[in-house]
């Protein structure tokens, strides 16, 4: 059984950082892409991030592109998301998810196993 736990979210100004955590446990993730996405309020979930987690290669929205970092720890089984220069509009709640397969994928529908989502609000 896969879990991830995402922690890390919270209130912080425009221009701040958080840096968010996924937990991941059940099996070995080797094979496996891990990916960020985040949904706010009436709009549809999106794409932020992901990572292979075998060769740690990553790949980002155009959105984020040069503000956020995800990278993943081996020895924790863990993926973070590093937050920097936020703005109002990054507002929403963040999800981590786990793909089984080893190709590039953006699509939410892509994306097999999800946590429960960690909420980031920034304030202009």
């Amino acid at each position: 059984q896969v879990q991830l736990v995402e922690s890390g979210g919270g209130l912080v100004q425009a221009g701040g950082s958080l840096r968010l955590s996924c937990a991941a446990s059940g099996r070995t993730f080797s094979g496996y892409i891990m990916g960020w996405f985040r949904q706010a309020p009436g709009k549809e979930r999106e794409f932020v991030a992901n990572i292979r987690w075998s060769s740690a290669t990553t790949y980002y929205a155009d959105s984020v592109k040069g503000r956020f970092t995800i990278s993943r720890d081996n020895a924790k089984n863990t993926v973070y998301l590093r937050m920097n220069s936020l703005k109002p509009e990054d507002t929403a709640v963040y999800y981590c998810a786990a793909r089984i397969r080893n190709s590039q994928a953006m699509a939410p529908r892509e994306y097999a196993y999800w946590g429960q989502g960690t909420q980031v609000t920034v304030s202009s």
